[in-house]
């Protein structure tokens, strides 16, 4: 049976700030925690990956804009990662820990779906894993062309050359 892992990109406090909280913000908690439950059941590895912005951005290191949602807080057996780009791979230690763990599929959630969600899909496809892109854990905000909903509808389509695409209520990890 293929070893699964559960990655969780950049669901960070700094997402959730008032006056300009990522598009369905809370829906996309509620979602991911749903997630959490059945991956934590079924001991399927949970990665968090943790974006790591220079000073004054909102997810600036260190700062309380940094700190992963407490909604979905990693547990002790949890993996956290730290990056500085829209890649997940790129200078981190995520292969290596998913190499670690034998894990080959995974499962994407998070944010921002046409950044750090599109650019991770895509490279985790490239290295070889099995990648499944959860169609309704992921968000973003509008853009000046376009809707967030018409953004993540747009990568739930495109992405679908790189991943196999599923609601949450259709992922089992078992």
């Amino acid at each position: 049976m293929t070893k699964k892992a559960l990655l969780i990109i950049d669901v960070q406090n700094g997402m959730f700030q008032e006056g300009n909280v990522v598009f369905n913000g809370d829906r996309l908690l509620k979602k991911v925690n749903d997630l959490l439950k059945e991956a934590r059941l079924t001991k399927t590895p949970v990665f968090y990956i943790q974006h790591n912005a220079p000073a004054g951005k909102p997810l600036e290191s260190g700062t309380d804009g940094w700190e992963i949602h407490s909604v979905i807080a990693p547990e002790n057996e949890d993996i956290i990662i730290q990056k500085a780009t829209p890649d997940s791979f790129f200078n981190t230690s995520l292969d290596e820990e998913l190499k670690k763990k034998g894990i080959e599929h995974i499962y994407i959630t998070g944010i921002q779906t046409e950044l750090c969600v599109d650019t991770t899909c895509r490279r985790a496809f490239s290295m070889g894993y099995k990648v499944t892109l959860v169609e309704d854990t992921h968000s973003t905000w509008d853009s000046n062309e376009l809707t967030a909903q018409q953004i993540i509808d747009h990568h739930n389509s495109t992405l679908n050359w790189f991943a196999d695409v599923y609601p949450s209520n259709e992922i089992k990890f078992n």
